[in-house]
C-alpha cells in the first residue's frame, strides 16, 4: 500500500470494532495496510455478555453474490478485546468497521415486555449499548481520531449531537439518519476529515479512506 505519509506511525495503536457482516477487503486493508506504517490493529467487539466473558469471539464476513463467485465462503475475523475494556488513551484511532456491523453493535437487547414500564427511555437504553458508549467517549477526544466507513456512522445516532455540525460523507443508505443527527453530508467527495473525525462513502474508498486516518493521527503527532 502506497503512502505519502513523511512520519510514520510506529508505536501507534488502532482499535478496529468489528461484528459479524463485516466486508473482508477492508478488514485486510487495516490490518495490512496500517502495518505497512508501523502502526498495530487490535480488533474489539462486544465479547461481554453479562457472566460469559470469553477471551476472544470469531466474527464471520458478509457475502456479496455481486462481488464474490457463489462458490466462495465468508472470511472470519478474531476479537481479542472487549470494546468497553479499550482504555481510550492507548491508542491513536478508533475505527467503527462498514457494512452492517454497526447495526449489530448499536443494538442493546431491549428487556422483557412485562419489566418495560411507561416511562422506560428507549433513548438511553439504546445509549447503554457497550460500543455506542464508547464511541460517545471518544467523540469528546480531540486527541483520538474516529473513523467511520461506509454505514459506521451508524453507530453515533443514538447520540445525535455527536454529529451536529460535522461534515462528513456517507453511504446513502444512511444519509437519512446522519441528517435527522444535524451532520452536513459532502456527497461531492469519497474520504473526508473533519478535524478528529475521518468518513468514506464505502468500501471501495478504503485505501483512500486508511490514508486518510494515517495522516490524521501523523498531523496530531507532529502538533500540527
Amino acid at each position: 500500500m502506497e503512502t505519502s505519509l513523511s512520519i510514520p506511525l510506529a508505536g501507534k495503536r488502532i482499535a478496529v470494532v468489528v461484528e459479524s457482516k463485516f466486508i473482508p477487503e477492508e478488514i485486510n486493508a487495516y490490518r495490512y495496510g496500517f502495518a505497512t506504517l508501523g502502526a498495530h490493529v487490535e480488533f474489539v467487539s462486544r465479547l461481554n455478555y453479562g457472566d460469559y466473558r470469553p477471551e476472544t469471539a470469531t466474527f464471520t464476513s458478509d457475502v456479496d453474490p455481486l462481488d464474490q463467485e457463489p462458490w466462495m465462503t465468508p472470511e472470519r475475523v478474531i476479537a481479542t478485546k472487549d470494546v468497553s475494556s479499550v482504555n481510550l488513551s492507548e491508542y491513536a484511532a478508533l475505527l467503527m468497521s462498514a457494512n452492517y456491523t454497526s447495526v449489530r453493535l448499536r443494538f442493546n437487547g431491549l428487556p422483557a415486555p412485562e419489566h418495560i414500564t411507561g416511562n422506560f427511555n428507549v433513548r438511553a437504553h439504546l445509549q447503554q449499548a457497550p460500543a455506542v458508549e464508547k464511541f460517545a467517549d471518544a467523540m469528546g477526544r480531540k486527541d483520538i481520531i474516529k473513523g467511520f466507513l461506509c454505514h459506521g456512522l451508524w453507530i453515533l445516532t443514538p447520540n445525535p449531537h455527536l454529529l451536529k455540525d460535522r461534515t462528513v460523507v456517507c453511504n446513502e443508505v444512511v444519509a437519512a439518519d446522519i441528517l435527522n443527527c444535524g451532520a452536513r453530508i459532502d456527497m461531492s467527495r469519497r474520504v473526508i476529515t473533519d478535524d478528529d473525525v475521518v468518513t468514506g462513502y464505502s468500501k471501495h474508498e478504503v485505501v483512500e479512506f486508511v490514508q486518510a486516518v494515517a495522516e490524521a493521527i501523523a498531523e496530531r503527532q507532529s502538533g500540527t
